[in-house]
């Protein structure tokens, strides 16, 4: 980076009105210095690899390669920039967790937001060598992308303790939160580290050591007590799950 505490960034959007906007909160952020900007994905590309911005906030909608494909072109790169997106869209979460984007901003951004973009990013810079690149490390999923008032946050599995079907969508719950993802019950169930977690019911996982006990119903179906006080059914056909816990 140019200085310890100062990101270069470029902007990529095609909207001048929504790249105008990005220029003057990013004029009054702590640590951030605007090296230039681009309104597609080429000229992203093409500016990219002329200035070696640390940052690049990026549209998803743009004219020619849209905002993933900048993002997944300039992964080849060596060291390639840190990627926020930048969108009045929340369908493309999935697509931005793909490709290891830092933050995921909603228009109209509000500074506070901005700003917690950027020390995020900062972070992620000074300990990106620190972590595996994806497909070189972990098999399972470490992270989720959810809905957030104020765009969407990053969501460690680890940090997961137990998930609930509702309908198309996943409830993910942390503690006394919760959000909803659009995955299916059998794609987290594949994505999950089963060393961590246990599918439990067809509609709900668990993770491994939020689960306090187990008893039985009076009709001899099992149920977990979890850590929250509360109590998860166990299906018929995941019983032996129990059994695969508790060793017996």
């Amino acid at each position: 980076m140019a200085e310890a505490h100062s990101l270069r960034v470029l902007i990529a959007d095609d909207e001048p009105l929504a790249a105008e906007r990005l220029q003057l909160l990013l004029a009054r952020a702590d640590g951030a210095q605007l090296v230039g900007t681009a309104s597609d994905g080429d000229s992203a590309i093409n500016l990219t690899e002329a200035l070696h911005p640390d940052l690049l906030l990026l549209d998803i909608a743009m004219p020619g390669l849209d905002g993933i494909g900048v993002a997944r072109a300039l992964a080849a790169q060596h060291p390639s920039p840190a990627v926020v997106f930048v969108t009045a869209f929340d369908q493309f979460a999935v697509a931005a967790f793909e490709v290891e984007a830092v933050d995921y901003l909603m228009k109209p951004v509000e500074p506070f937001r901005l700003q917690r973009a950027l020390d995020r990013t900062r972070s992620y810079l000074e300990h990106r060598a620190d972590r595996p690149r994806a497909g070189k490390g972990s098999q399972w999923l470490e992270e989720f992308w959810a809905s957030d008032l104020s765009g969407l946050v990053r969501i460690a599995a680890k940090d997961v303790d137990r998930v609930s079907a509702e309908r198309d969508y996943m409830r993910l719950h942390v503690g006394r939160r919760s959000w909803l993802i659009h995955h299916s019950m059998a794609a987290l169930e594949e994505g999950l580290d089963p060393e961590l977690f246990v599918r439990l019911h067809r509609s709900a996982i668990v993770r491994k050591d939020f689960i306090t006990g187990f008893t039985r119903n009076p009709s001899g179906r099992w149920i977990a007590r979890l850590a929250d006080a509360t109590e998860q059914p166990v299906g018929r056909l995941y019983s032996d799950r129990v059994r695969a816990i508790a060793g017996r």
